[in-house]
């Protein structure tokens, strides 16, 4: 039973609608020109950076060979106003990984990989001096950051800066410098044992948060806005397996001041003492109700001592906060109410902004159930 709810909410593949479905029920990809994510809601021009991170006081967890651990990161932010080229969703050839990974044919990767963003690449960084909260954002396991890219626009429209992780060799594929693609080498011992994979991991996504929290806040950041970021306003939300260490990564780093996770099994319990900072968790359907097949979050919700919500989106699924119901189901409904919940979230706990949509059921979002 436990290895069937790990699969089912822990650490399904990406795009899991795509192979959990009945065959009849799926649904590939449109063409390349046919997706594009929805416009962010708010009011400031999105730009984003990519950066190539080293912590070479550490070795790769999956590739013990590997004596540093690489990290790529995405930032979103505000920009100042212009034009330029939209950002790439992701490189061919990490599409190209996705696709086999969850073995899809008949798909060319461009169909991903072309994906229509809204962020400028290398677009001028806007605001005042420490003025701009930070979210990091996680992947579920074997997703690329790309998967969160239409969280991170809505939030860096609304003046958030956002720093998406690409935890390497824990997803199908990502680019590297260099022309390298790193594959999943952790996909092995996810398959051979996946409860203590799932804590292996989560400890290992807390060890490269704060790595970049180190990098984006210490004294010589790494990225030429990192100014702007108001450093004792620092979220993080993730999905599945990220959504799993971030309640591990706020027990640990007492700069994450609140927490999202969004359809993540919690493989690190939460202590007996408890996580007394500002958390929420958003599941899907009946799997992540109380009493649902995902047995942590009734245990982990007892242990979590300061303002919480639980909530769950009726008739979702796995991918339900990502991108990819736009690619599965060409549908943007889901990831419009993951980007309101998660955004009144931040702005609640991060900037002490009233937010009604977090005080009870809305007629604005029927699908959302709150339980407590």
């Amino acid at each position: 039973m436990k290895s069937k709810i790990m699969y089912a909410v822990g650490v399904a593949g990406l795009l899991a609608l795509l192979t959990t479905a009945p065959a009849q029920a799926r649904t590939e990809p449109a063409p390349a020109q046919a997706l594009a994510l929805p416009a962010p809601t708010g009011s400031r021009p999105v730009g984003t950076v990519s950066l190539h991170l080293v912590d070479r006081d550490r070795p790769d967890p999956w590739v013990p060979a590997a004596k540093a651990r690489e990290l790529m990161v995405s930032l979103w932010y505000p920009a100042r106003k212009g034009t330029g080229p939209a950002a790439p969703y992701m490189t061919r050839e990490e599409a190209a990984a996705l696709l086999e990974g969850q073995n899809v044919t008949g798909v060319p990767a461009e169909a991903v990989s072309g994906t229509r963003t809204h962020a400028v690449t290398g677009a001028r960084p806007a605001g005042r001096k420490g003025s701009l909260p930070l979210v990091v954002l996680s992947p579920g396991f074997t997703m690329s950051r790309s998967s969160l890219t239409g969280l991170a626009e809505e939030l860096a429209s609304r003046g958030y800066v956002v720093a998406g992780i690409d935890h390497v060799h824990e997803s199908y594929g990502t680019s590297l410098p260099g022309d390298r693609l790193a594959g999943c080498a952790a996909c092995a011992e996810q398959e051979a044992d996946p409860w203590a994979f799932g804590a292996k991991a989560v400890k290992g996504r807390q060890a490269d948060v704060s790595f970049v929290l180190d990098r984006l806040l210490g004294r010589h950041p790494v990225w030429q806005g990192a100014r702007l970021i108001d450093r004792s306003r620092v979220g993080m939300a993730g999905h599945s397996l990220g959504g799993a260490g971030t309640s591990w990564t706020m027990l640990q780093d007492s700069r994450v001041r609140a927490g999202v996770n969004m359809d993540g099994t919690f493989f690190v319990p939460v202590p007996e003492q408890g996580l007394a900072r500002p958390f929420m968790v958003m599941g899907a359907g009946k799997v992540h109700e109380p009493g649902g097949q995902d047995f942590t979050w009734g245990r982990d919700w007892a242990r979590m001592t300061d303002w919480k919500r639980w909530l769950t989106l009726e008739g979702g699924d796995h991918v339900s906060f990502t991108d990819y119901p736009l690619l599965t189901r060409r549908s943007a409904r889901d990831l419009e109410v993951t980007r309101a919940y998660v955004a009144a979230f931040m702005d609640r706990h991060l900037r002490d902004r009233v937010q009604p949509l977090l005080d009870g059921p809305s007629a604005a979002y029927p699908e959302v159930t709150f339980w407590k």
